[in-house]
Parts: C-alpha cells; structure tokens; sequence
C-alpha cells in the first residue's frame, strides 16, 4: 500500500469513516504529484509557475474567441482553467454557506467542507469507491433510481437489498423500514442510502416520519453499529405540501453519533434548474470527526477524483457562484418552484378522483419531480410501450411493479390528456 494511503489511513484511526473503509478505499489517497506541486506553486510561485500544462499570454489562459463569445460573463480564467481537484474554493465555501441557511439544524456542526464533484451520479460512485465492495451490503429504497444498482452492485460488487419504502398507508412503511435496518445492524456495520424526495416516487418524509428515521439510526449506533448513511439530495428543496421535513436528514445525522458517519450528496443540478451544468457536492459529517479527520477522508475522495476525471469542470462552478450572488435568482428560483407546484396539484387532483382505479395504484408523492403508479395485473413495460408507440406519451419502467411519469416536464394543460390517457390505457390492457 503507498505510504502516503498508510499515513491517511493512520489520521482516521479510530474513527467510523476508518472502520467502513473498502479495501479500495483504504488503498486511496491523493498524489503529491503535479496536482499537488502546482497547487502549492500557486501560492508561491510569484516569478514563475511551470508546473501546469496550460498555456498563458499577457498573464491571461489563452483562449479561443468563440469560447469567450460563447460565455461573455466569464472571463479566461473562469473559463478554461483547471479548477482543483477538490473544486474551487470560493464555490466550495459558497455552497457550504448555502447548505447552512437552508439546513438551521447544522449551525454550530462540524462537518467538512464540500468537495466538488463531476454530478450527483459521480458523487454517489466515488462514495461507493470509498466504502462498498464485494462482500459488503447497501440498503436502498424499493423504489428506487435504478442508477444505484449498477453503481452499488455492477461497478463495485456490494449486494443491493431493496427495502419496501410503502405498503397501503399514505407515506413510509416505518415498521418495514425499521425491521429491515435492525436486521442488517446484526451483521456488525450498516450501509444505507436515503433519497429524498425520492426518485422515482417522488415523495419526501413528514417531520413525524423524519424523527422516527433519525431516531432509528441513533438507536442503531448507540447499539453498537458503525452507520455509513448517504442522503441523496438531488431534489432537495422542492417540497409540495406543509408538513414535509424542511431539512435535509444530513442535518442532524452529521452529530447524530460518533459510530454514524453521514455522507450529503447534493449540487445545483435540480435545485438551480442547470441539469445540463454536471456539478454536485460531496460532504461529510461525523459526531466522532474533527477537522483532521475530514482533510483525510477528502485526500481519499480527492485520489478517486484524481484517478478518474482530475477534476470537475471549471465554467460551472463560476457560474454557479454567479447565479448564488445574482439578486434575481431567488425569485426566479420561487417562481420556477411555483411552475412544479401547480402542475403537482394538477396531478394530485388527477390521481385521487381515480383512487380506486382497478390497475394503477399511485404511491405516495408529495415533493420533487416525480410520481409512480404500482401496476397491478399489466406490465408496466407493456404500459409504456402502448403508450408511448400508440398515443405518443413517454413514461419510465421500472422493474416488473412501477410506471414513473415525470410530471415536471409536462406542460400544464397537457397533463389532463396524459393522465387520463395512462388511466384508460391501463385498464383496457388489464381487460384483454
């Protein structure tokens, strides 16, 4: 093992982070190689810096005049440098700042400062190199975002176990939660991922339900297991009725216990509308971490990062920081959750006058993106197919139970037609 992955490995001793460490994570760490060199020559190099292989004019990166007609607001340096392999600083502590006006629970936490990812999908697979591997388990929603299969068990050959989030109540089956979480702590550690609101159901946790999650997983570590708990927080923020948990559960399970190590993945993707932008943020907190424990979990998130793309991608990350210090955002961002919103009680309405319908039944959705119908005597890829090659209508399947309709990127008045269409679709292939 290199010296440099022994000595990270020896700063979190006695840690959670430590004991839930793959074996490739344990092997991870961050080069003293050029990356390195040139960011301390950054600080340093006042006369010369021949350390990057960039190319500099007049003290400016050189760059093309159709980037920087393409991208007026930016100048050279937000445009075509290479930004750290931990992300650039300002966008880092900017984000950080955000998560704390948005989460009030984390004020006086300790928790690390967020690591800049190449999306939310890149975040949650660096995570899986650091703690899963064959041999190891993860718990993940039933439903759930069928990504998260072939990242947990594909890339990194840990064992996915689908926990039933709903039975026939309106929100979580808590009981089945909690039998299936206590079962795994028997095995000495537990790994689970919570996504909400929750894609493909599109349904966040009451503040009732939010305790009662939180309190299990005390109860766990308090019982002598070591947690690894990812909250994927894609749709962060995009809550639909008054009795959703405001915060993320990052917030208080990153105090919660010194043997429960909680792992935020979140960015501008959904909650900014800049899908297209790639950007996440990978953050830690542990009740048993300080500061030098988080500077060697992030060298070990840093060496995959290294060891994959290098590092995210420079335009976004300074334009993020334009749209966080832009006056205007926050109205734009309110009128655009405003948009969701009418369209999520267009959908609600739909659904409840149809609550007894004999094929689809809807699971519980109150937040995000999303809705999905439990299909019951119809394939749902037979649904889909007829629906999308007979009347023109696309919907997800997934597995052999769930219809996933993305009613945000369906116009408003076109969402009478397409519910109604899945509706009696449905039933007449149920019929034949």
């Amino acid at each position: 093992m290199n010296t440099l992955a022994t000595e990270l490995n020896s700063q979190l001793e006695g840690t959670v982070a430590l004991r839930l460490l793959s074996g490739l994570g344990k092997r991870l760490y961050f080069p003293k190689g050029i990356i390195a060199q040139s960011g301390e020559a950054k600080k340093f190099a006042h006369k010369a810096n021949a350390t990057i292989g960039m190319a500099y004019d007049g003290g400016r990166p050189l760059i093309l005049s159709t980037i920087a007609e393409g991208m007026p607001t930016l100048s050279a340096v937000e445009v075509v440098t290479y930004a750290p392999t931990a992300g650039v600083e300002t966008a880092r502590q900017a984000w950080k700042d955000g998560m704390l006006k948005k989460n009030p629970s984390l004020e006086g936490s300790k928790i690390s400062l967020p690591v800049v990812v190449p999306g939310l999908t890149a975040g949650i697979s660096y995570i899986a190199d650091l703690f899963l591997e064959e041999g190891n388990e993860i718990l993940v929603s039933d439903p759930c975002w069928d990504n998260y299969g072939l990242i947990f068990a594909d890339r990194r050959g840990a064992t996915v176990t689908e926990i039933p989030f709903f039975a026939s109540g309106p929100g979580l089956d808590l009981e089945g939660i909690k039998k299936a979480v206590q079962q795994q702590a028997k095995k000495g550690s537990l790994r689970i991922i919570l996504n909400f609101p929750n894609n493909p159901s599109g349904y966040s946790p009451t503040k009732t339900e939010a305790e009662a999650l939180i309190n299990l997983i005390k109860e766990i570590a308090e019982a002598g297991t070591d947690v690894l708990v990812i909250t994927d927080d894609a749709y962060f923020g995009l809550a639909y009725e008054p009795d959703i948990y405001p915060e993320s559960l990052f917030a208080r399970l990153a105090t919660l216990h010194e043997r429960v190590l909680a792992v935020k993945i979140d960015g501008p993707t959904k909650e900014d509308y800049v899908w297209g932008l790639r950007m996440g943020f990978v953050t830690f907190g542990s009740a048993g971490m300080n500061e030098g424990h988080y500077d060697a979990l992030i060298k070990k998130l840093m060496g995959t990062i290294r060891s994959s793309v290098s590092c995210s991608n420079t335009p976004a990350q300074y334009l993020m920081l334009k749209t966080m210090n832009d006056s205007r955002s926050e109205e734009e961002k309110a009128r655009f959750r405003e948009i969701l919103h009418k369209r999520y009680q267009l959908v609600k309405t739909l659904v409840n006058t149809h609550a007894n319908h004999p094929v689809l039944q809807a699971l519980p959705f109150n937040s995000g993106y999303f809705m999905s119908f439990r299909c019951k005597g119809v394939s749902p890829e037979t649904l889909r197919q007829n629906l999308l090659k007979e009347h023109g209508i696309g919907t997800i399947a997934l597995g052999n139970q769930y219809l996933r309709i993305a009613f945000s990127s369906v116009e408003a008045e076109h969402i009478p037609f397409v519910y109604e269409t899945i509706f009696k679709v449905a039933e007449e292939l149920a019929n034949r």
